[in-house]
């Protein structure tokens, strides 16, 4: 993967971010535009409940929650995952916050945090169980980036943070600091 290419077509701050309505884990759908007329939205992507780093990262920000609220956000995770998974995701963390079933990744396509997942690593995923096109709903082979918005109550990126190594993800103390600035 061409590192600066790919970082260079994700949704910039002062962009405004795709508008979307996906279903919750729960099976409601859930508007963008709804959420953010009661203020900020912060919006993570991860990969699934198979990821370690996403179940810290959905841990460290179930965590967070009441300091994100505090500061007038809301907080949705979206996963490539359908079916029952992000229901399964939200209740083994304990979120109280809205799960979302990115569904064929048009949320993350739009926001270009989708890359179709190597050869190899597809390999391995696929050696270790790790059956997407079960997980995924489609034969895609593609997973995002983590990556984390803010988006303004306006629609427009306030501040992101994406990285293509999927150990490093936004820490709550930054997001939380970047609501501060807003």
């Amino acid at each position: 993967m061409n590192r600066e290419g790919f970082l260079s077509g994700i949704a910039q701050t002062g962009a405004m971010f795709p508008d979307f309505v996906l279903p919750s884990a729960e099976g409601r759908l859930v508007a963008l535009a709804e959420q953010l007329a009661r203020g900020p939205v912060v919006l993570s992507f991860f990969r699934g409940e198979w990821c370690p780093f996403c179940k810290l990262t959905l841990d460290a920000l179930t965590e967070a929650l009441p300091r994100i609220e505090a500061a007038g956000a809301s907080l949705l995770a979206l996963t490539p995952e359908t079916g029952g998974l992000p229901l399964s995701m939200k209740t083994r963390h304990g979120a109280v916050f809205e799960v979302l079933a990115d569904v064929d990744f048009g949320v993350g396509l739009s926001a270009g945090v989708v890359f179709k997942i190597p050869k190899l690593y597809r390999a391995r995923l696929d050696a270790a169980g790790l059956n997407f096109p079960q997980r995924h709903g489609n034969a895609a082979w593609c997973l995002p980036v983590p990556a984390t918005f803010i988006i303004a109550p306006d629609g427009c990126i306030a501040w992101r943070f994406v990285d293509v190594d999927f150990t490093h993800r936004a820490e709550p103390d930054d997001i939380l600091a970047a609501l501060r600035r807003m």
